[in-house]
């Protein structure tokens, strides 16, 4: 398969060697290009043969000469330059099944695609991959890969998937850690389930793949109330979550005699099921998982304070208001505390809004829709500004889940608008006005 070019960069090497958008690339050394997979590999030769078909249908070469690292300058109607793999697995804990209906069409679509393991750190179950594909990744070296592995009991991971491959494809990461491909894990845990013994099995298979498995994440199920017809599962207790942090305590301690360094990490969600203390930012190893959730309130709360020390501030005549979801609440707050403490006239108020759209469950702040916010913060004196979680908006930046706009948003509560940023540094910048 080959693939057309959309667009060519101004300026660049491309657009130098005559090459047009609406043409198609063939091969790249010889070397058949049909995805970015490929693209990526190749383009990094210093010397390149280009194999290209004009939109006129005509044959030609182009040799370019560049340094390793330069881009061409071609462009592509997506980043995988074709379809999204969807995912064929019918995981009994599935969130996608959890929506409800009448959300926009994307948020139901379900992807299982390596090369956005590659591209942008997405999990894949290894389901849907060939041995061929295997093979390319092992050529390409492509690191990491991050993998859902759920559990190291292939019966159970058939259960668990309601795919009959769930349990074979656990041999690509066999294959990975041969090849030496540096991989992160995780492991969405269901009360009864994969936890328990289970659990124990997991961590000690995947760690006698260190050190190409380089992390293990263990994330508690998540729950909507929109469960109708889905498999049963119990959302984790006080008394559950302890266990699920004692098995993995025990599992560190023994590696870490072994190898000196732990690997698996429970969810900050466990933690705060538990009523246990959260651990401090040394604890994580530099946060491999931190999209897993895991390290997100030691290292927001690490930044915060760093910054905090270094503000010169003394003295700021302002009232703001900070949304947050409820699992983020008691963090966010104490910070704000701190802030105001320190910074004379400083008013912040922090509030934890109830996720209505999917349920008491879901107390996460990347989850909260616009409604939410509204029937969270209506009537209240917000001040001049109201600063919204970063997470709880699309990739765009724009739209909540349940398709508000931020604009929208401030229309409705008549009140500047704006996100708090992704690190403590930044949050306390927003708190102080930017």
């Amino acid at each position: 398969m080959a693939v057309r070019i959309s667009e060519i960069i101004k300026g660049s090497i491309a657009e130098k060697k005559k090459i047009e958008a609406g043409d198609t690339l063939l091969t790249i050394n010889g070397n058949e290009i049909n995805d970015v997979l490929d693209y990526r590999f190749y383009i990094n030769d210093t010397r390149l043969l280009l194999s290209l078909k004009t939109a006129e249908g005509k044959s030609r070469l182009a040799v370019i000469h560049k340094n390793e690292f330069d881009d061409i300058g071609f462009e592509f109607e997506t980043y995988l330059m074709d379809k999204q793999r969807s995912c064929k697995n019918k995981c009994i804990f599935c969130f996608i099944d959890q929506l409800p209906k009448g959300l926009r069409k994307s948020l139901y679509f379900k992807d299982d695609d390596s090369r956005l393991s590659f591209l942008f750190g997405n999990y894949i179950t290894l389901t849907n991959l060939t041995d061929s594909e295997a093979e390319r990744i092992i050529k390409m070296h492509i690191s990491p890969v991050n993998i859902s592995v759920q559990t190291m009991n292939p019966d159970l991971r058939v259960k668990m998937m309601a795919n009959p491959k769930a349990g074979e494809s656990l041999r690509y990461l066999h294959k990975f850690a041969q090849a030496e491909l540096a991989i992160n894990t995780q492991l969405v845990l269901c009360p009864g389930i994969n936890d328990g013994k289970e659990l124990e099995r997991s961590l000690n298979e995947l760690g006698a793949l260190y050190p190409s498995v380089q992390s293990i994440a263990a994330v508690p199920v998540g729950l909507s109330d929109h469960r109708e017809g889905l498999y049963p599962i119990e959302p984790y207790t006080k008394e559950t979550a302890r266990e699920v942090i004692g098995i993995i305590d025990r599992f560190n301690e023994k590696f870490k005699k072994e190898h000196g360094e732990i690997i698996a990490y429970a969810a900050d969600e466990f933690y705060l099921k538990a009523e246990l203390p959260m651990p401090d930012a040394d604890y994580y190893n530099g946060f491999p998982q931190l999209e897993n959730g895991v390290g997100m309130w030691a290292l927001l709360e690490s930044e915060f304070n760093d910054a905090l020390d270094e503000c010169e501030k003394k003295l700021l005549a302002r009232k703001a208001t900070i949304v947050t979801g409820k699992a983020a609440y008691p963090l966010i707050n104490s910070l704000a505390e701190k802030a105001c403490d320190k910074i004379k006239g400083l008013q912040i108020n922090v509030v934890a809004a109830e996720n209505k759209l999917l349920g008491k469950m879901i107390t996460v702040s990347g989850l909260l829709c616009g409604a939410d916010i509204i029937t969270a913060l209506d009537g209240k004196n917000l001040g001049e500004e109201l600063i919204i979680p970063p997470n709880c908006l699309r990739s765009e930046g724009d739209m909540f889940l349940d398709d508000m706009t931020v604009e929208e948003l401030s229309n409705k509560l008549k009140v500047k608008v704006t996100q708090n940023g992704s690190s403590g540094g930044e949050l306390l910048s927003a708190m102080l006005g930017g």
